[in-house]
């Protein structure tokens, strides 16, 4: 594991010449030495990184999941996140293209956007999970790394960060925009997930799992369709209008309606049941998703 706490650091790690400025740095991909082997290289960095790029014969695994970006793509990793590379193939060459910003914390103090950065939720998303961007989407994206760039190189004066924190925010809400038409667009992947969460509660809610483990998490969904709780949950949103968390929610309800309308068992046996330790707990979310408490519900079927 390499920890790289400044942007200098890294630059003499790979090779690159040293950043013209120490809290900011903007790397065209296809000038870095290649220096990774078939073993993967651990890293992790105390900086954000945002980067578009293509690399042909080079994997890179973010968490859990390998990723290669033979296709252009655009990635985002927060300070602290561990990832590693290594060479597909030591017989092929390695080819790579791109722009890469990395960006320390500190570089934002005291600017609107060190309170915001972390609001946008494509740092938490995988590899993966990435940007594919259009042809259109990347050329407005390369714009603003360009001009980051320009600035980046040009003579520093009281004027330079202002100017280059606002192309910042406005590379960060153009990526957030696209983001948001990636969810819509890709209706055959997404409609694949769609059908995975749905086999996935129908088969949890149906078996014993929710007396031994209780409701499923955010986290155990995400984990078992192999996507990023975040990623899921925005996903979600904007195919359908509810989070992952509610998409769980409404097949608790369902399932203790049909409890509560087809059993005689009491409404505290099915919150035991449904994995709910205290009965306050289940008489509380079931009327706030119904407007009607249990004893209520039942009532209507008599």
């Amino acid at each position: 594991m390499r920890r790289f706490t400044t942007i200098s650091e890294f630059h003499a790690f790979a090779q690159l010449p040293k950043p013209q400025h120490p809290l900011l740095s903007v790397v065209d991909v296809g000038t870095v030495p290649h220096r990774y082997g078939e073993e993967p290289t651990s890293m992790v960095f105390d900086f954000y990184s945002i980067s578009v790029k293509r690399m042909h014969n080079v994997s890179m695994k973010y968490g859990q999941h390998s990723f290669d970006f033979n296709e252009g793509i655009m990635s985002f990793m927060a300070p602290n996140q561990v990832f590693s590379m290594a060479v597909a193939d030591a017989n092929e060459e390695v080819e790579k293209s791109g722009w890469v910003v990395y960006i320390h914390p500190d570089f934002l103090w005291n600017t609107p956007l060190a309170r915001t950065i972390k609001q946008y939720d494509f740092w938490d998303y995988s590899l993966k999970e990435g940007l594919f961007l259009s042809a259109k989407e990347e050329e407005a994206i390369l714009n603003l790394v360009f001009a980051i760039q320009q600035e980046y190189a040009s003579p520093i004066d009281r004027f330079s960060k202002q100017i280059i924190v606002s192309q910042l925010e406005s590379l960060l809400h153009y990526a957030d925009r696209f983001y948001n038409r990636q969810f819509l667009t890709r209706e055959k992947a997404n409609h694949e997930v769609l059908e995975r969460l749905e086999t996935l509660l129908q088969d949890y809610f149906n078996s014993d799992n929710l007396l031994e483990r209780g409701l499923p998490s955010v986290h155990y969904v995400a984990d078992a369709l192999q996507l990023s709780p975040k990623y899921l949950s925005n996903l979600l949103r904007v195919v359908t209008g509810q989070s992952t968390q509610q998409h769980i929610h409404a097949w608790l309800i369902a399932k203790a309606k049909e409890k509560l309308s087809t059993t005689t068992l009491t409404v505290s046996e099915i919150a035991y049941e449904l994995g709910f330790e205290h009965l306050p707990s289940f008489s509380k979310l079931f009327k706030a998703k119904t407007n009607l408490s249990p004893l209520e519900f039942r009532a209507s079927f008599n």
